[in-house]
């Protein structure tokens, strides 16, 4: 059957698109790492997406993030990746929250009838409280490490954060997750030294890092699904 699903049809068959086709997948961040996790979310046919950034698009992500180009600056990213999602799937449900993630507000968003949870968020506070919450509802949730300051993405790898090192990021969750008796989180990481610049606080970042990590973030949600 030619159809816009044919060639993910030749590798997971009709039961797994189905499944795919009714999962529910929440994307917190629509930054470089976020927006190419939606993108493959999208592109894999799962038709119910909730997308969560309270940002809007800025000259400096021209370099990384998709869907960024110089029209869309000032725009929200997260109904712009909306407007993407409808024009790729014509089934799609997408629910759009522009807040940003709190202790207040997670119990609000994530709600339980969520699948799967792609963080992709860079504030660390709130990344700590989003996985406590979904660990502690049974929520399952695969976390971006850091991806800025890095320049080889044949460095990232998808492990438990226990088994993390060099990564500044996972070492702080590490640290954090232990003392609220998390004991597991798959999380994409990178084995890279972070690249110092003693000139400026700007974090530096790359165009295929952020987009690889995205990418395997995505892959690792469909294809536990597949699983199930």
């Amino acid at each position: 059957m030619n159809d816009e699903k044919q060639r993910l049809r030749i590798i997971y068959g009709d039961e797994t698109l189905e499944k795919l086709k009714n999962s529910k997948v929440l994307i917190a961040g629509l930054g470089g790492v976020g927006s190419y996790a939606a993108e493959a979310i999208t592109r894999s046919f799962i038709d119910n997406i909730v997308l969560i950034d309270f940002d809007v698009y800025d000259i400096t992500n021209l370099n990384r993030q998709l869907h960024s180009t110089l029209d869309k600056v000032g725009m929200s990213k997260a109904d712009n990746i909306q407007n993407n999602v409808y024009k790729i799937n014509k089934n799609a449900k997408v629910t759009v929250i522009k807040d940003k993630l709190t202790d207040e507000t997670i119990p609000r968003y994530i709600t339980k009838d969520i699948d799967f949870v792609i963080d992709a968020i860079d504030d660390v506070k709130a990344k700590i409280s989003l996985i406590e919450y979904c660990y502690n509802n049974g929520i399952k949730i695969i976390s971006s490490m850091g991806t800025g300051k890095k320049v080889h993405p044949e460095k990232l790898q998808i492990s438990d954060i226990k088994k993390t090192s060099v990564c500044p990021l996972a070492k702080k969750l590490r640290y954090e997750l232990k003392k609220r008796n998390i004991e597991k989180l798959p999380v994409v990481f990178s084995t890279e030294e972070i690249i110092r610049n003693n000139e400026t606080n700007t974090l530096g970042s790359t165009p295929f890092v952020p987009a690889t990590a995205g990418l395997m973030l995505a892959s690792y949600v469909v294809n536990q699904i597949a699983k199930e």
